[in-house]
């Protein structure tokens, strides 16, 4: 007989419900709930009131999908236990829903899963802390608006108070209080006696009931009622309770609710419209442009930062006015800035060097990264945003503590940025091919996946009170607790219109899902809104389906299903790295070629018509200064930039024979005579540490200087006719002698020319910031197995049936270790090794931990006994004096 036709078979709690899981079903609610597994538990009993706690269940509700969440408050409304067809009838109403027919099946399984319902069909339980947290109360109200029950309003009543309203409603009169409320719920559960009642009703007492039955339920009235309120209270549809309080009983709002415990069920997830339809290759080529202004952008940041970048604040992270300055040196938006160098430190390519006056700088992985082919650049900048808790579009928020959020400083990792950036390529995989989406239809599909949290507050009954007066109220569903809503709304980099105070809110999945949108073309995932291909083997979609006819336009929408697709697994760190190759296997073909050539002009300016290797990039970098970027780079030769390139080793020949070589235009004659006449006067005078000296083969040189009146700050004196000595330092002396027009060379102690190279200052090896978790991390098949294995085996362990000895249980209850004497304990282990007994044991390891197991003696032999644990599954070892006590298992 099923627990279907026989209650009594059904599991009296949770434990028991667990018991009858296979092992399939129990690593699905481990796998939905990994808080369970971490510790272990040592049984089943143990894992079932872990699953009840506070923490748990909480975190399991907020991970619930609209509809499955609305089950489970319907649930909580529900009697105690409930029906299937009870659970129906308050989501689909008295009418019925085909969709709501559907889709419960499956988030009732759902619900089960996670251990969050129990029982059978014909008595589905909500766990109780689920329950007490969805059920109405005064203080609390429930997300469906409904009060308490009659039975729940009417326990303070007077017995004489209640025959008075079961009188007026036109019930007999009973002869106890408590068939009396079963009387008037009975009626207001009765449809066609309900309807009868109500069309006795005033108009405006029907108007009173209309304002509060969809919430909150709670209203107030004055010593003296008014005729409309009065009408209601003494038939029952208004109940006190509280002096001055009354509330519309939950039995009266169902019927006036057609049955329906939310205003609106919501079983089907919005669909993902597609706002715009491009060709996917100028998806994929707009979406190539903007990988390549990445690289070249984090490229251009660290090699802003090439000797030693902005300084740490003592709080960590960048000042506001290195932010600044950071964004007029990329020419973007302080936003995108603090984007791009966030996304350098997610990516091991940029860290604090530790020294004493710490400083920003790259790190040696820079120079590694350097050195790969561009397509793998931009894979290891995209694998480290997609799994980076850390969220620049909070940058310029303030915190709990009132305390702007800096770029690169404390507070703002957020656990639930990688999910939902990866949910959001998710979304965009499924469209068709070019396909870009409506970006309040992907919004409206997260919330619907995990609905914004909202935070109860105890005000509920002022509200309900002004609803009663025909007043007009704040809202039907309570007051949802929002925190800031800051963001930035910068070109390309749209935030939510305003700063904020330091709170996320209830609505972060929602920010975050904006800021990935925008993040994600910036960094060349995307291309006019749609997901290249590249992006879509980054998150390790599958291949595109492609429409039968034309590419959809504004406003299509994908195909409409009871349940959405579930998500995809997360991927592997093997995995993850397979995407990452694949993406840039597509990528690289789309990036343009490195050229090694420039124009050369004759207003002393060279044109790169597109990017240039990296060598000849670097020595035109050192040679030349940028002017405009842009699908072609301008660079300008000036008298400084020639001299940088003397002082970093080159000679004049040397830059002639490069420019000429590198060249696709003959060198002009200005430019020539520019790198000529810098080189003559180049090194014509040296300096050196006395302090400092300068030297000079031609003393007239020398006379020249020291009649300078620019020269009296750097303290010169003669010390012989062609050595000058000065009280300031090498570098001092140089950048003074500069200024004057002289182009001196440093020397070194032996008188050997310096070439002053720029030396690019690199923090010691630095590890990229790891991901804060959000939660603990889903366990793995191997330990789902181990740790299943082990609970199971503590189960046995613990529900054992046990011999009497002597007349009493060894153990005093269920979960308590046996207790026997030493010699009870080796005597009874030495027969079960003749007998080949199974035994239950108490043992305490070496750090004090007490556990039960059931075991098999092998031998008993020098204080230690030999055994095959079937708890472990495996033959151990136990010290006699660990073990607490022993008895026999019952047959």
């Amino acid at each position: 007989m099923s627990t279907e036709e026989n209650p009594a078979a059904a599991p009296r709690s949770l434990a028991e419900a667990l018991r009858g899981r296979d092992d399939v079903s129990l690593a699905a609610l481990l796998r939905s709930r990994p808080d369970l597994i971490t510790p272990v538990p040592t049984d089943l009993t143990q894992l079932a009131t872990r699953a009840g706690t506070r923490a748990s269940v909480v975190r399991a509700l907020e991970r619930l999908d609209r509809f499955t969440l609305q089950t489970a408050q319907a649930l909580a409304v529900a009697p105690d236990p409930a029906t299937y067809d009870e659970l129906l009838g308050l989501l689909a109403g008295d009418d019925g829903d085909p969709a709501v027919s559907a889709a419960l099946p499956h988030s009732l399984d759902t619900l089960r899963e996670q251990a969050l319902v129990w029982g059978p069909d014909n008595r589905l339980r909500l766990v109780r802390t689920a329950r007490e947290l969805l059920s109405p109360s005064p203080q609390h109200p429930s997300p469906t608006g409904l009060g308490p029950t009659v039975r729940e309003a009417t326990a303070g009543m007077s017995p004489g108070r209640i025959q008075e309203i079961v009188a007026t409603a036109g019930l007999p009169s009973t002869h106890d209080p408590v068939s009396a409320v079963a009387a008037l719920t009975g009626l207001f559960d009765d449809p066609q006696r309900m309807s009868a009642l109500l069309d006795q009703a005033p108009s405006e007492s029907v108007e009173v009931l209309e304002r509060l039955v969809w919430g909150p339920p709670y209203g107030q009235v004055t010593a003296e009622p008014a005729a409309r309120l009065r009408w209601l209270l003494d038939r029952g549809l208004l109940l006190p309770t509280a002096p001055g309080t009354v509330v519309l009983p939950r039995e009266v709002a169902l019927r006036l609710r057609a049955g329906r415990a939310h205003r609106t069920t919501e079983p089907v997830p919005p669909p993902v419209e597609a706002a715009t339809a491009h060709p996917p290759q100028v998806v994929d080529a707009t979406a190539a442009g903007q990988a390549y202004t990445a690289l070249a952008t984090v490229e251009e940041l660290l090699k802003d930062w090439h000797e030693g970048g902005p300084a740490v604040l003592r709080a960590g992270g960048l000042s506001v006015r290195d932010l600044k300055r950071t964004a007029v040196a990329l020419d973007v938006t302080e936003p995108v800035a603090a984007f791009w160098v966030e996304l350098a430190y997610a990516a091991g390519l940029l860290a604090s060097d530790g020294e004493a006056d710490e400083r920003y700088a790259a790190t040696p992985a820079y120079d590694e990264w350097l050195e790969r082919p561009a397509g793998e650049r931009w894979a290891r900048l995209a694998t480290a945003w997609l799994a980076a808790t850390r969220t620049p579009g909070l940058v310029g928020e303030r915190d709990a503590k009132d305390r702007t959020l800096s770029a690169l400083g404390p507070g703002l990792d957020r656990s639930a940025a990688p999910e939902v950036r990866h949910r959001v390529l998710t979304l965009l995989a499924a469209l068709p091919e070019g396909a870009a989406p409506a970006a309040e239809s992907v919004l409206a599909r997260l919330r619907w996946e995990r609905p914004p949290r909202v935070v109860r507050t105890g005000g509920a009954a002022p509200a309900g009170v002004r609803r009663a007066q025909g007043q007009p109220a704040e809202g039907a569903r309570g007051t949802a607790v929002r925190a800031g809503t800051g963001g930035h709304d910068a070109p390309g980099y749209p935030g939510d219109g305003g700063r904020g105070t330091g709170g996320d809110g209830d609505d972060l999945r929602s920010r975050l899902a904006r800021w990935t949108l925008a993040e994600a073309e910036m960094l060349g995932v995307t291309g006019r809104g749609a997901l290249a291909a590249h992006g879509r083997a980054l998150i390790g979609a599958p291949a595109p389906r492609r429409p039968k006819a034309e590419p959809t336009g504004p406003g299509d929408k994908l195909p409409v299903h009871h349940r959405p697709a579930p998500p995809p697994p997360a991927l592997s760190p093997a995995e993850q790295a397979g995407a990452a190759a694949a993406a840039a296997r597509l990528l690289e073909p789309l990036l343009p070629e490195p050229l090694d050539h420039v124009l050369l002009q004759a207003d002393l300016t060279a044109v790169a018509p597109g990017p240039l290797e990296r060598p000849l990039a670097d020595m035109l970098g050192v040679l030349a200064d940028v002017e405009s970027k842009g699908g072609a780079t301008v660079y300008r030769f000036t008298p400084g930039s020639v001299r940088r390139a003397l002082d970093a080793g080159q000679s004049a020949a040397e830059l002639h024979a490069f420019l000429a070589a590198r060249s696709r235009t003959p060198v002009p004659q200005p430019l020539a005579y520019l790198i000529d006449d810098v080189a003559r006067r180049h090194g014509h005078l040296r300096v050196g540490a006395a302090s400092a000296y300068v030297r000079c083969d031609d003393d007239a040189v020398l006379n020249e200087i020291m009649a300078d009146k620019r020269a009296a700050g750097l303290g010169l004196r003669r010390l012989a006719p062609t050595v000058l000595a000065a009280r300031t330092d090498p570098a001092g002396l140089l950048e003074g002698l500069r200024a004057m027009g002289f182009a001196p060379a440093a020397e070194s102690a032996e008188g050997d020319v310096l070439i002053a190279r720029a030396d690019a200052h690199r923090t010691p090896p630095r590890t990229p910031p790891e991901p804060v978790p959000d939660g603990p991390p889903v366990p793995d098949d191997t330990l789902l197995a181990a740790a299943i294995r082990a609970v199971r085996a503590g189960d046995l362990a613990a529900t054992a049936p046990r011999k009497p000895v002597g007349g009493e249980a060894a153990g005093a209850g269920p979960g308590e270790l046996p207790r026997t004497s030493a010699a009870d304990t080796l005597a009874t282990l030495q027969a079960a090794v003749l007998t080949s007994e199974t035994l239950w044991i108490g043992y305490v390891n070496a750090e004090g931990a007490a556990s039960q197991r059931v075991i098999a003696p092998i031998r008993v032999e020098g204080g230690f006994v030999t055994a095959y644990d079937h708890t472990a599954d495996e033959v151990r070892t136990y010290p006699l004096h660990r073990i607490t006590g022993v008895a026999e298992l019952a047959e």
